[in-house]
């Protein structure tokens, strides 16, 4: 599920202390992100779309020189 914190809320990912990202971030559906969506911490939000890269065709690759003997 996707999730960012509430307004003027801080809130901590459980086991490495970071803190989640005011963007928002896919989090696991787990019981400690349940309770922070329904204390309030964090609001259920859709995660922001990515641009289309444009197909870029692959660089050319140069011959390599002949060797002299």
């Amino acid at each position: 599920m996707f999730v960012k914190p509430a307004p003027g809320r801080a809130v901590r990912w459980p086991g490495t202390r970071r803190l989640l990202s005011e963007a928002g971030e896919t989090v696991p559906e787990t019981t400690f992100w349940l309770l922070c969506e329904r204390n309030g911490d964090v609001v259920k939000a859709t995660p922001p779309v990515a641009a289309p890269v444009a197909a870029q065709p692959a660089p050319a690759i140069p011959p390599a020189p002949e060797v002299q003997k």
